[in-house]
């Protein structure tokens, strides 16, 4: 490190990069101890937390719904969930949804001041607690206004992380490398700055973006994942890539979902001609989301249609106004009424099953950097999400880092000088066409030849176009002055590449990843790993902590 603290550093004692769920929750539990400055790419709403409508699962009757919320857990996550984790985080349901109460959160209640809760696709009870369909964007609104208040929290909206700030980088020995903050853009001025804290801790969400189609937010370029890659830290099964089956297809609609929980309350799904949905699996219409996703992807390609329809229109009328407001009114204004018409429904990426290796306290390979959320692998969803368990794990496992930061012996822990960003020769792009061609090309590959069903030669054609994509990305991002599009498109581009690596790795089907070439599930199988410092390995028993 240099031999001097630049006028342009920034400090803290920690660093919150995202403004969801966990990150939100992180900041509120690590003010307590400590100044937090919080970084996030848009508005501080702007986050696939504020997307979400189903609500947040959770065992909230006691040791019986605790043991079958775990049993469905594993079942749908395909074999290769980590049990201790799946009911470590699964125990402290309860907990999470009482501290998300305190704050606020108004999840819905009948006339008697009871939860009603929700079923979801690939859950055998009734155990998701809503706010009517809007349940995020409730959440949201409740963290924020906290966090507003608390007077050792600053939010620095419009800034986005470049790169992780790590000591001895290059070094393998883990011991010896150590995070320091980040380097950040702010969007306005195109100025980036080094923003050093004792404690950094990702919560930048998923990488839904690399896709065509897509329910997430526009923020969702897996710039965390691509952050802590370069920084020296491991990801794993970012193959499982968790599609939606029912997202409004519409030419003017963007990526508004359309909750499963319609379909715990009576909605069924058709092909465009009226008959009923083949779907191979018991639970039918609330099949866990990769069969469903599956059976709605082979429907459209044999009938040659654009979408399938999901119906509604036999479901009570008020109720469906009552229960799914943000549904109804949003469906009105592309003249859809769904009480009284079908609506046509195609599946879009939605959520990743893998992310950065954490253990169950967040730690990731680096010291002084944490992560929780959709950007973190913990073990607890394994080859396909059970509905709604994302919220979940988002709040347990933003308040368990916090708790790993707030215990961390901060006295022996100072903040180096850290030298400022080198901007080199840089320049101003003469024009932004090029950028936005790559933006394109990338995310229709993906969807074309990564999507809901895989095979070896898309796979190759992928990877190699891919090499070409990143070598061309990286020369602008060397030659030009940075704006958040040009790092959110480097972004994109490694975790593509760490996407298709870890889908070429997988020599099987199962859960989310369907490869045509290797139809059956191994009888054996663990997550896929991918080290900066080694080529991709299966590893069926992982160090879950240090």
């Amino acid at each position: 490190m240099g031999s001097f603290r630049p006028k342009s550093m920034k400090k803290s004692n920690f660093l919150v990069i995202g403004s969801g769920l966990a990150g939100l929750v992180f900041a509120l539990r690590a003010a307590e101890h400590g100044d937090v400055i919080v970084v996030t790419k848009r508005l501080p709403a702007d986050t696939n937390t504020g997307y979400a409508q189903g609500g947040i699962a959770a065992a909230i009757g006691g040791e019986v719904d605790v043991a079958s919320h775990i049993s469905d857990t594993l079942a749908a996550g395909g074999g290769i969930c980590v049990p201790e984790v799946v009911e470590s985080i699964l125990a402290e349901g309860a907990a999470a949804v009482e501290r998300l109460v305190a704050l606020g959160v108004p999840f819905s209640r009948n006339e008697n001041g009871v939860y009603e809760l929700g079923r979801e696709g690939g859950h055998t009870e009734r155990r998701v607690l809503h706010v009517k369909d809007h349940t995020g964007r409730a959440i949201i609104e409740r963290l924020l206004a906290a966090v507003a208040a608390h007077p050792k929290i600053r939010v620095l909206a419009d800034h986005c992380a470049v790169d992780l700030i790590v000591e001895n980088k290059r070094e393998i020995d883990p011991t010896r490398r150590r995070c320091w903050g980040a380097y950040v853009l702010d969007s306005a001025t195109r100025k980036i700055d080094a923003y050093g804290a004792e404690v950094t801790f990702l919560a930048t969400g998923g990488t839904g973006k690399a896709y065509r189609y897509t329910s997430n937010s526009d923020v969702a370029t897996g710039d965390g994942v691509a952050m802590a890659f370069r920084a020296g830290c491991r990801v794993a099964n970012l193959e499982f890539v968790q599609f939606h089956p029912t997202c409004l297809y519409h030419p003017d609609a963007k990526d508004f979902l359309i909750t499963e929980a319609v379909r715990g309350e009576g909605a069924f799904l058709t092909t465009v001609d009226g008959a009923r949905l083949e779907i191979p699996h018991p639970m039918g219409d609330l099949a866990p989301r990769d069969v469903v996703a599956r059976a709605i992807d082979q429907a459209m390609k044999r009938e040659g249609e654009h979408s399938v329809l999901l119906h509604m229109e036999e479901m009570d009328a008020e109720m469906v106004r009552d229960r799914f407001p943000t549904i109804y009114e949003t469906c009105l204004q592309y003249s859809i009424d769904p009480t009284k018409q079908p609506i046509p429904v195609v599946p879009a990426a939605h959520y990743q099953c893998g992310g950065v290796v954490t253990d169950l306290q967040g730690r990731t390979d680096l010291a002084g950097l944490l992560a929780a959320g959709e950007v973190a692998y913990t073990g607890l969803h394994g080859a396909n999400r059970l509905a709604s368990n994302s919220l979940l794990e988002a709040a347990v496992m933003g308040e368990r880092a916090a708790a790993e930061a707030i215990d961390i012996d901060r006295t022996t822990v100072r903040v180096p000088e850290l030298e400022p960003w080198d901007t080199g020769h840089a320049t101003l792009p003469r024009e932004t066409v090029l950028i936005d061609a790559h933006w394109d090309l990338v995310r229709t590959m993906m969807w074309e030849f990564v999507g809901i069903v895989r095979n070896d030669h898309r796979l190759d054609v992928a990877a190699r176009y891919l090499d070409i994509f990143r070598a061309s990305i990286e020369s602008y991002y060397w030659d030009f002055v940075l704006d958040h599009d040009l790092v959110e498109l480097r972004n994109l581009g490694l975790v593509a590449d760490l996407i298709v690596k870890s889908a070429q790795t997988r020599k099987e089907s199962r859960g989310l990843h369907f490869n045509e070439d290797y139809p059956d599930r191994l009888t054996e199988s663990g997550p896929t790993v991918l080290s900066p410092f080694e080529q991709a390995s299966l590893s069926m028993n992982m160090e879950r902590s240090r």
